[in-house]
């Protein structure tokens, strides 16, 4: 049970891992468009913006720094996947919740 706290919302997500092409191809399998994007002096890496307002972005990992263990869960409209909810794994074997309703 998550204890009441003050209104948060998630911004930002970032996931660091050293297969870009395969994630980026997972999430925007989901339907996530996908830009390129670079801050200043940063690395090149893939951002979507999430309904709500937050952003989801893919980086490179530098060595000792891939995202470990992460839940992450979705609810999209209109993929191919079957209206309901789907346990999938991303490239990175990341568990990713999806809850699929229809267009």
């Amino acid at each position: 049970m998550v204890a009441a706290m003050a209104e948060a919302r998630m911004d930002l997500l970032v996931l660091y891992t050293t297969r870009v092409d395969a994630c980026v191809g997972f999430y925007a399998g989901l339907g996530l468009e996908f830009v390129r994007e670079r801050h200043g002096d940063g690395p090149e890496h893939h951002a979507a913006r999430l309904a709500g307002g937050g952003v989801l972005e893919i980086y490179p990992a530098a060595p000792g720094r891939v995202t470990g263990a992460v839940r992450l869960g979705f609810t999209v409209r209109g993929n191919t996947l079957p209206p309901g909810r789907s346990l999938l794994r991303d490239p990175d074997d990341r568990v990713v919740e999806v809850v699929s309703v229809s267009a």
